[in-house]
C-alpha cells in the first residue's frame, strides 16, 4: 500500500499523519520542550496498515526532522521509545 507521511506544527505542539481518503490512519504526535528538543508522546497506527512499518515511517520522519532542525528527542511514548532505543541509527538525536 502506497501512502504519504505528512507534517504539521502548530506552535509548540506537531504531527507526522498519514491521510487515506481524508481519514488519519497513522499519527505520532509531540510537543516542544524548549528550543532544543522535542517530546513524542504518542504513535497510533489504524488496523488499516498494521504490518505495513508506518510506525516506524513516522519515527523516521521525525527523526529526520530533528536531523534537519539540529535538536534532540526524547520518546516518551512506549513504542517510539523502543525503536529508537533499539536502533543505533538514531543515538544522534536520541535524548
Amino acid at each position: 500500500m502506497e501512502y504519504r507521511i505528512e507534517h504539521q506544527e502548530d506552535g509548540h505542539r506537531g504531527r507526522f499523519f498519514v491521510q487515506l481518503e481524508g481519514v488519519d490512519v497513522a499519527e505520532m504526535t509531540y510537543v516542544w520542550s524548549g528550543d532544543s528538543r522535542f517530546i513524542i508522546d504518542h504513535t497510533e497506527v489504524s488496523d488499516v496498515l498494521r504490518g505495513t512499518g508506518a510506525g516506524k515511517k513516522l519515527v523516521a520522519a521525525g527523526a529526520a526532522y530533528a536531523r534537519l532542525k539540529g535538536v534532540k528527542i526524547l520518546p516518551l511514548c512506549p513504542f517510539a521509545k523502543k525503536v529508537m532505543e533499539g536502533d543505533a541509527g538514531y543515538a544522534d538525536v536520541l535524548d
